[in-house]
């Protein structure tokens, strides 16, 4: 049985559940750190692109245990305007001090883009933006921020 599960997800059947792109071992100390400010057309080295998404040595990363609200482009103001927050906080917590980033069982999304945990002590960076409002848990599929209008 565990071999049948290990043969699956190693080609590729953890696609079939993008949760287990969350499932990753916290590294035991937080060694990472740059100075980042938000991304532009001609700077791409550490730097948020938006409230889920940064580029770090040369790598760009997709935080692997969230969703923020798009800004490429935004459905509505409402969206922008919480996925400007998102990506505001996010310089924040990335210069706030040292941190890890943990792979998951899918190394990359199909952009991509490395998909990692973030953390600080052992905690989510991603958990952060949650309890704050300006992201939701990765459940494999975009939704939208703004409110319907009937």
């Amino acid at each position: 049985m565990i071999i049948a599960v290990g043969g699956w997800l190693a080609y590729g059947g953890a696609d079939a559940l993008p949760g287990f792109a969350t499932l990753a071992k916290t590294p035991t100390t937080d060694s990472l750190s740059a100075a980042f400010s938000i991304c532009d057309d001609n700077h791409r080295a550490n730097c948020v692109v938006d409230g889920d998404t940064f580029w770090f040595e040369g790598q760009k990363i997709r935080i692997a245990d969230l969703d923020t609200p798009e800004l490429s482009p935004p459905r509505c103001e409402a969206e922008r305007i919480k996925g400007e927050a998102a990506k505001s906080r996010l310089v924040t917590l990335l210069n706030a001090g040292k941190f890890s980033l943990a792979a998951g069982f899918r190394d990359e999304d199909k952009y991509g883009r490395k998909l990692r945990t973030v953390s600080r002590a052992g905690n989510s960076l991603g958990n952060v933006l949650i309890k704050e409002g300006l992201a939701r848990s990765w459940d494999g599929a975009r939704h939208g921020w703004c409110q319907s209008r009937r």
